[in-house]
């Protein structure tokens, strides 16, 4: 066999042996009828057990491409269609649909993590207490026994049950463990809510500048996405268009100017919403780190013609990577919302589920945001203050209350500015990023993932940034 094998790459070594002996016959390089070595010869050659060698033989054969003939060895099977050769895939492949190729390609991670991180959305990995979290998934994965089968698509009880008492004493949400759906978090609650409400062609009003994703997550859906200006009170409800379906908002911190819808623009928005027949989808963004008084009653807790839907996410107060959110929705809503969960995932990670429903129930969670929100309160008080000294006049900072990051406004273009600070090390992002069509000139500044200590540098890395050429 002069046809080489190489076990460069990741994964089991039976298995990139099966594919590239399977690949040498499709394409010709392994002939029909030509004998291939002894499981013993070829596992010496390659340094590794023979019966690694032996397994990718049997499923080989198994599958048709060899044959075995008793004393006499292993041959490539003659009974194979005619090889092609390969070639790379024609650009005249499949297509996705016209909403798909619109859009902007997928975020990717990043590659180094910058020196000066006032990225947004990011919380800091450091403060979460892994520790307690292995122990308690060990504890759930050693008592699997109920694991092993399919559940409900709203989510394991004991966490519905746990999430509903903690917004109900953190956040006056109305709600009991039958109104909680948990999701993959709050991106996949807005894209079930768009499975069962949205068509294409229906209007979707966001805030303008809001959250990006959500933007795009509608569009993909085939809605007609259109901004509506934030002022200091925010959404500005007489703006809203005619025949919107559904209004994105995040009324207890907005993002990404972080000041609170006024109780006179909840009332406001919640009867505009019962007079146009439309569903109001309140992002309850951030509002977990409060630094100062207690918020407004979110909108969920103050509808009374159930028109709210409230999404809430477990990924800026843990982790990203836990994919955790929930979401509750009106009765009206809830049987659709679970099918649509078990046709698209079924119920996400049980075990991670029945953990955080332990982390919640013993106190964990609450002793933890405790903790965390003095950090980050910290960071904010940092951030705010430096801006406020160092970049005079040229920076305005938003007064916000709440969250991971602050929005500090300008005179002028930024986007050049942000470049070159990237470049000494500094990511920030532009507020005309998060803007479609009222652009508006400004920085938003992200302290999740910034230590204290590190952030007078990185200012001073985004002053630098300002007057080099």
């Amino acid at each position: 066999m002069d046809f080489h094998v190489s076990l460069a790459g990741r994964g089991d070594l039976s298995v990139r042996i099966y594919r590239q002996l399977r690949d040498a016959v499709l394409d010709g390089r392994l002939r029909a009828g030509e004998r291939l070595p002894p499981t013993r010869e070829l596992a010496r050659r390659l340094a590794v057990s023979r019966n690694t060698v032996a397994v990718a033989y049997d499923r080989l054969t198994a599958d048709g491409f060899l044959t075995g003939r008793v004393g006499a060895g292993t041959y490539v099977s003659g009974s194979l269609p005619a090889p092609k050769p390969r070639k790379a895939p024609s650009a005249r492949g499949p297509r996705p649909k016209a909403v798909w190729r619109s859009l902007p390609s997928p975020v990717e991670a990043v590659a180094r993590v910058p020196d000066y991180d006032f990225r947004v959305g990011i919380p800091d990995a450091a403060l979460f207490p892994l520790e307690t979290w292995r122990r308690l998934l060990a504890r759930e994965l050693r008592e699997a026994a109920g694991f092993v089968h399919y559940v409900d698509p709203g989510g394991r009880p004991g966490l519905r049950a746990a999430i509903a008492r903690h917004v109900g004493v953190s956040r006056s949400v109305r709600a009991d463990a039958d109104d909680v759906l948990v999701t993959q978090g709050a991106q996949q609650a807005l894209d079930l809510l768009c499975r069962v409400l949205i068509s294409p062609g229906d209007r979707v009003a966001v805030e303008e500048p809001g959250y990006r994703q959500a933007k795009l997550l509608f569009a993909s859906h085939g809605a007609e996405v259109v901004g509506v200006p934030v002022d200091g009170e925010g959404l500005d409800v007489a703006a809203l268009p005619s025949r919107t379906k559904l209004v994105y908002v995040t009324p207890s911190h907005q993002f990404p100017l972080g000041t609170p819808m006024s109780l006179a623009r909840r009332t406001a928005l919640l009867a505009w919403a019962e007079h146009a027949d439309a569903v109001v989808v309140e992002d309850d963004y951030d509002s977990e780190f409060r630094f100062s008084d207690r918020p407004l009653e979110p909108l969920q807790s103050l509808d009374r013609g159930g028109r709210v839907a409230y999404v809430g996410s477990f990924s800026k107060t843990l982790l990203p990577m836990l994919r955790l959110g929930f979401l509750v929705a009106p009765p009206s809503l809830q049987d659709a919302l679970r099918y649509a969960r078990q046709l698209s995932d079924w119920h996400g990670d049980v075990p991670a589920q029945a953990a955080l429903a332990r982390f919640i129930d013993e106190g964990l969670f609450a002793r933890h945001i405790r903790r965390a929100t003095k950090v980050y309160a910290e960071r904010h008080e940092r951030i705010t203050s430096t801006v406020d000294r160092v970049f005079a006049g040229r920076l305005q900072v938003v007064p916000s209350a709440a969250g991971l990051h602050l929005c500090a406004l300008a005179e002028e273009d930024l986007e050049p500015i942000a470049e070159r600070a990237a470049r000494a090390g500094a990511a920030v992002q532009t507020l005309s990023d998060l803007c479609g069509g009222f652009p508006a000139p400004g920085l938003v500044l992200g302290y999740g993932s910034i230590p204290v200590e590190r952030i007078d540098d990185g200012l001073a890395a985004l002053d630098g940034a300002w007057g080099s050429t």
